[in-house]
């Protein structure tokens, strides 16, 4: 329905009030509630309670009241009313004494729902039905719940209610089980712009489609919001609106300075991302609203490289669609989002801090300090895979043959690769082809080699006998033993150590005995591992050592070997030991035996 703009001398009501959609037909961006309570009237299946969820300003009680005209109109009920009886000019009013609209934020006591009680079974004045609607019903209290609940569920026949609500999750599960919910979805923004479109030629407003585009994203699904602010534009402006005008007022930046910061972000310019950045604080933006901006803008990078097309764009315009989808290719999915993290922890820290600007800055020079996190972990990828890859000057990534080719961003003046970057030597690199600098990277392949030759030197060691290889046998075994315990010196040791016999089993085969806790703790991989090497570095040559638990006979005069760990720990609870470290700020490094 398209209203005028308010005579001279008539009191103002303002744009929200003034164009309330007053049918099914101009409700926008419900369909799917409109389809479902017309097709209920036509088909005589009106229920006896409705709850309408959603967020603010979608049309929750505009439906409401729709509803109770359709419901009560002279030529009803009806799914279209006619808008000029008596019953429909009342309600639209709010001044009909059959459809009673009740606020729950004040009217939230146990008090209230008895009075209600009270009067609904008074049938009702003029109009078929008594209709109730409930605003912000959540807000009701538990004993208000649990006296409307029997009412409810059994009301008179002449008794419709409808509940509003933006938080249904506060609702008692006893209560949504006895109404029919529909939920209000977000309005579209090009459904609000198209609605702004039309009040902006009833009011006899000139206005760019852009301007209207920007208050349709700014009020995030909310029709309410969408009027409210193009209210404010109304007085602002002089029978024109245009987008310079809007972000004046809402103090944001234009398209285009979001896009030169975020473009130098990009880039890795820090010193031109902060210099436009002081060009838009100048011109007087918003720091917030700045950020929120580039929150968008990286979004729409985001969405872009997942495939979606320029329909979902919120910030960009549709059609720079090629041009966002370029610098999304040149950024990359982990490095944007590693952005969007940045910003959104800058814009939390916003609600409590009073230097917006510093604040922002850090997170746009946090942003150009980031490495290409695409290409690093592309790289990392192949070398595990033991890829040596070489990198040129010029940025271009090159893996021997049979790996893949990576392309590195080329990075500022100053800025640096990871850490993971190796300055190359001549038996590392070889011969360059061409005059180009050439680098290494190997992550983790030099620690992967250094393994590999470990483990060769001990399989060396266990096949082929040193030349100085100690004769092992019955008589020294237990002094080499003692040897390597005390070379060890770590909780190994100690678990070693309380060793009851030692045997030769078999060749290059040493049978210790043990009680079965400490063979538990000896047989763990780890610690088995560092016992045969010591052993073996003692020995100099290699031997199995296998743990055998003792059959609870074991020797009691046998004392076991105290490790040098354990001596140092008991000589630091010594009196004069601890006077001394205190005095001289000392620590125990050594134990030697004096002559």
């Amino acid at each position: 329905m398209t209203e005028s703009p308010p005579e001279t001398g008539t009191p103002y009501q303002v744009v929200a009030r003034r164009y309330r959609p007053q049918s099914f037909e101009s409700l926008v961006g419900q369909s799917q509630v409109s389809t479902a309570l017309s097709n209920a009237i036509n088909t005589n299946r009106v229920g006896h309670a409705y709850l309408f969820t959603g967020a603010r300003g979608v049309g929750k009680t505009s439906s409401a009241r729709i509803f109770a005209k359709c419901l009560n109109c002279e030529k009803g009920p009806t799914d279209t009313p006619c808008g000029v009886c008596d019953v429909c000019q009342a309600v639209n009013d709010g001044q009909d004494v059959d459809v009673i609209e009740i606020d729950g934020a004040s009217n939230r006591g146990i008090d209230e729902i008895r009075e209600l009680r009270a009067n609904i079974n008074v049938r009702p004045s003029r109009s078929r039905y008594k209709v109730y609607i409930i605003d912000e019903v959540h807000m009701l209290t538990t004993p208000a719940f649990n006296a409307l609940l029997k009412t409810l569920e059994e009301p008179p026949s002449h008794v419709k209610f409808i509940f509003c609500t933006t938080d249904p999750e506060k609702i008692p599960i006893t209560v949504l089980s006895r109404c029919q919910r529909f939920d209000f979805a977000p309005v579209e923004s090009n459904a609000i712009c198209d609605r702004l479109v039309e009040i902006c030629k009833s009011e006899g407003f000139e206005a760019e489609l852009d301007a209207l585009q920007l208050l349709a994203r700014r009020a995030n699904g909310s029709m309410r919001d969408s009027q409210s602010l193009l209210e404010q534009l109304l007085s602002f402006c002089d029978q024109k609106i245009t987008l310079d005008d809007v972000n004046k007022m809402l103090g944001t930046a234009d398209l285009g300075c979001v896009k030169a910061i975020g473009t130098e972000i990009i880039r890795r310019n820090a010193r031109g991302a902060v210099e436009a950045l002081s060009d838009a604080i100048a011109d007087g933006v918003d720091c917030v609203q700045l950020g929120n901006q580039l929150i968008g803008f990286f979004r729409d990078i985001l969405v872009v490289l997942s495939g979606c097309s320029k329909d979902v764009l919120l910030t960009a315009n549709p059609n720079d669609f090629d041009e966002v989808k370029s610098l999304g290719e040149s950024l990359g999915i982990d490095t944007t989002m590693a952005f969007l993290q940045i910003l959104d922890g800058c814009l939390t820290k916003l609600k409590f801090s009073s230097h917006s600007r510093v604040l922002v800055e850090m997170a746009i020079i946090r942003c150009c300090s980031l490495e290409n996190l695409d290409a690093v972990a592309s790289l990392i990828k192949q070398a595990k895979e033991g890829m040596p890859l070489i990198v040129s000057a010029s940025g271009s990534v090159d893996s021997l043959p049979g790996s893949q080719k990576t392309t590195l961003d080329e990075r500022p003046s100053g800025s640096k690769l990871p850490s993971v970057v190796q300055p190359p030597s001549a038996k590392s690199v070889g011969q360059s082809t061409g005059d180009e600098p050439t680098r290494l990277l190997e992550p983790e392949i030099e620690k992967s080699e250094k393994k590999l030759k470990k483990k060769e030197i001990e399989a060396e060691k266990s096949t082929v006998p040193a030349n100085n290889s100690i004769v092992v046998n019955s008589a020294n075994i237990e002094s080499i033993w003692k040897q390597a315990l005390a070379k060890l010196e770590d909780i190994a040791a100690d678990y070693a150590g309380n060793y009851q016999s030692l045997a030769i089993s078999a060749p290059n085969c040493l049978a210790v005995t043990l009680d079965s806790f400490y063979k538990e703790k000896c047989e763990v991989a780890s610690v088995k591992s560092k016992l045969e090497n010591t052993f073996a570095e003692i020995a100099n040559q290699r031997f199995r050592i296998d743990f055998v638990a003792s059959n609870g006979a074991a020797n009691s005069d046998k004392k076991p070997v105290i490790s040098k760990r354990q001596k140092m720990k008991e000589l630091e609870t010594h009196p004069l030991v601890r006077k001394a470290i205190e005095m001289f700020d000392g620590e125990i490094v050594d134990i030697r035996k004096m002559n």
